[in-house]
């Protein structure tokens, strides 16, 4: 049996109809819909008094919002999808592999949770890894690939990885966000008769666990994150309009790290159009994020012209058989 504390408002007060404060279930319901009042329960510390109100239900809503649009990118980038596009994860790209291992935590965390009723601490996970983790770092890089690659290794690679977020986010988030989690279920299934809540979690192989490739990943991120600090002070300084326009020189005085940074393609982790790694020590005037010791970034525009097709900025744009594009574009467009 689970117990819980006094639900307040906003401000702690205990609610009275004489004091005008008291908040609806049937009022929030209509206004936001259902999964909202249960997202606010689910994001609720039960063990002590609980508060709602409009602002909180505000800032509940705005998190639904965000991982909503987190699942209808997994829709979008899956429509076409089949088991013939499925590749092995031993045979994924690093980047791919680390959203496998990550996956392998959450899953554990996620039905650790739930039987505990922790769930706070399963939502908060999953809403991390969903709107972080995936929309504004792997999402973010992988759009390039999903949306101008052609049949190519990489492609099948990041629409595998999808269908397997699609298949692990739904069913985690089912118990506490029914109705979203149905719809999108349904969206991907529509001739399928079985519910989303009829559906167990998937077993996640423990196989894709790698401490190491998320070690080497942990220290990739970390460099990336100074490149874009110093993207964003370009681009508020009417510099570039995006980062694409931008080819970094990037200064890493660790040579574990430059090399874990070398084998992997840095500029598509940046999106940029090219970047340059060097152990030179940074010149005065590099970018430096105070938390980050050695990493400095000197901002270079990119040389070239722009692929009408992809946007990147590359030297060889125009000197292939279809106009305006790159190499890469123009084999796809063959």
């Amino acid at each position: 049996m689970l117990t819980h504390g006094f639900t307040l408002d906003e401000k702690g007060m205990k609610m009275s109809k004489s004091l005008g404060n008291t908040v609806s279930p049937a009022d929030v319901t209509k206004q936001y819909g259902a999964d909202i009042l249960r997202l606010w329960v689910a994001q609720s510390d039960y063990t002590a008094d609980l508060r709602i109100g409009p602002e909180i239900l505000k800032g509940t809503a705005d998190g639904y919002r965000r991982l909503r649009n987190t699942m209808r990118f997994l829709l979008g980038s899956l429509a076409d999808f089949s088991e013939a596009d499925r590749v092995e994860a031993a045979d994924m790209p690093e980047l791919e592999r680390w959203v496998l291992h990550r996956l392998a935590e959450l899953d554990q965390a996620v039905r650790e949770g739930y039987d505990a009723y922790d769930f706070q601490g399963v939502f908060q996970s999953v809403f991390t890894f969903a709107t972080v983790e995936l929309s504004a770092f792997y999402f973010d890089i992988r759009k390039d690939a999903l949306y101008c690659d052609g049949d190519t290794a990489r492609r099948r690679a990041a629409r595998t990885v999808l269908d397997l977020l699609f298949h692990r986010l739904t069913t985690w988030l089912a118990p506490i966000l029914v109705f979203t989690m149905e719809e999108v279920w349904l969206e991907r299934n529509p001739g399928d008769a079985a519910s989303v809540h009829l559906t167990d979690i998937p077993e996640t192989p423990q196989a894709w666990r790698d401490e190491d490739l998320a070690a080497k990943w942990s220290a990739i991120r970390r460099v990336r994150r100074v490149v874009t600090a110093a993207l964003e002070v370009a681009r508020r300084d009417k510099v570039i309009g995006a980062s694409l326009e931008a080819a970094p020189v990037v200064h890493v005085r660790d040579p574990e790290t430059l090399a874990a940074l070398k084998s992997v393609n840095f500029e598509d982790l940046c999106i940029t159009s090219a970047i340059y790694l060097t152990n030179d020590p940074s010149p005065a005037e590099a970018f430096r994020l105070p938390e980050i010791d050695g990493v400095g970034v000197v901002f270079e525009a990119a040389d070239g012209e722009k692929c009408q097709r992809c946007w990147k900025i590359l030297p060889d744009v125009g000197t292939h058989a279809h106009p305006g594009v790159c190499a890469r574009c123009d084999a796809a467009l063959a």
